[in-house]
């Protein structure tokens, strides 16, 4: 199921904040790449590329018990509090 911030801009171009705070709403109970794959509406080889920029931002972590479940760290429900905020302020 996508989530309603996907759903509204499937449409329109997004940038890298944008598709960030997708994957990191997607992953915030743990994921796997491929519910974040078609949650966030992009291709693995993206996705790929997002995961290695947040893992190393802290923004992300695997799962300690299965490696293959990804899930959003408190760093980044901090991102995603703060992309909110904005996005109601109407910047984003």
């Amino acid at each position: 199921m996508l989530s309603k911030n996907v759903t509204m801009r499937v449409n329109s171009r997004r940038n890298s904040v944008e598709v960030i705070a997708d994957i990191l709403h997607i992953a915030r109970n743990g994921a796997r790449k491929t519910r974040i794959v078609y949650g966030a509406n992009i291709n693995f080889k993206l996705l790929n590329n997002y995961l290695k920029r947040l893992e190393r931002s802290g923004l992300i972590a695997t799962d300690p018990r299965d490696h293959a479940i990804i899930k959003t760290t408190e760093k980044g429900k901090e991102y995603l509090r703060q992309y909110e905020s904005l996005r109601k302020l109407g910047v984003l």
